[in-house]
């Protein structure tokens, strides 16, 4: 009997800091990936424009744009429903006087299946995003697209393995991480890209669900209020098979489109039979629901 096979896509590009190349550069690539038989299409997080979250800046407010009537999630609706392909959006939020680094999942006949934000807002040298982002109130979801159930949790989340898990166990069948991640101002010795693939390859074997990460790549310059703050994105986007197995893999510097294809009917009898959802223990897990470990 023939499985349900689907094709996912990873793409990495240097963005500009002018919004209409990028969004015509994220374009082109899902079309590449389209040809070459993708059906889920992951682009970069805040793919619009350099990572402005290097600075506290004020003006860089105006960048955010509100999730209804936005132009670039409508060009990627149209995108996705003439390519008959899902697309995660990633993009800056602005819902009143909240702002969110959010993401909206359209599906392959251009319908916008909702909005997920991103939980974990990082606070740290170079990634100085608690303050542009409100904390997300989404909670993690699944998605429910033509070819797959999706979940999308947005860099920061991909380190945090309770984000995989509540997807997974909402029935999440293939997982998702748009990212922005490179170099450490402080700390020119510091390179975590394989500290980043090892972590998400263990959410895809923990859960038995392929995995689909997006990173950036190229030099990128802000001022910031204490002068200029530079990033080396280190790219190595990838795709992971549910054994936590890396399939496909990019490299640090070029503009890259990954394509894998998987049975996720075959995925599902060994998740499974398997048992790591079967024997589960909840009851036992009420530590979780605590910063310190005391219950």
């Amino acid at each position: 009997m023939a499985g349900r096979k689907v094709a996912v896509a990873a793409v990495q590009f240097a963005c500009t800091d002018v919004e209409a190349e990028n969004v015509a550069t994220a374009e082109r690539l899902i079309r590449e990936a389209h040809k070459k038989g993708a059906k889920i299409v992951l682009i970069q997080e805040l793919f619009e424009g350099h990572y402005f979250c290097q600075a506290q800046r004020m003006d860089f407010f105006r960048r955010a744009k509100p999730y209804k009537g936005n132009p670039t999630i409508i060009r990627m609706q149209q995108l996705a429903k003439e390519l008959e392909v899902v697309i995660p959006v990633s993009f800056f939020e602005e819902a009143n006087n909240a702002h969110y680094n959010s993401v909206a999942i359209i599906d392959a006949d251009g319908t916008d299946l909702g909005l997920y934000r991103k939980s974990h807002i990082p606070d740290g040298p170079g990634y100085q995003e608690k303050f542009y982002f409100n904390p997300g109130d989404t909670g993690f979801k699944a998605f429910k697209t033509k070819y797959a159930t999706i979940g999308v949790g947005i860099c920061w989340d991909q380190w945090f393995p309770e984000c995989a898990r509540a997807m997974a166990l909402q029935g999440a069948e293939i997982l998702f991480y748009p990212t922005a991640i490179g170099s450490e101002p402080q700390d020119g010795n510091l390179d975590s890209r394989e500290h980043w693939k090892r972590v998400m390859q263990g959410h895809a074997g923990a859960n038995l669900v392929p995995l689909v990460a997006s990173n950036r790549i190229g030099r990128e310059t802000v001022e910031t209020e204490h002068g200029k703050s530079t990033i080396n994105f280190y790219g190595n986007s990838f795709i992971a098979g549910p054994t936590g197995e890396i399939v496909k893999l990019a490299n640090d510097k070029d503009e890259e489109v990954l394509v894998a294809e998987f049975d996720l009917d075959e995925i599902k009898s060994t998740r499974h039979g398997w048992g790591i959802f079967r024997d589960r223990r909840p009851e036992l897990y009420k530590v979780l629901l605590t910063l310190d470990g005391e219950k």
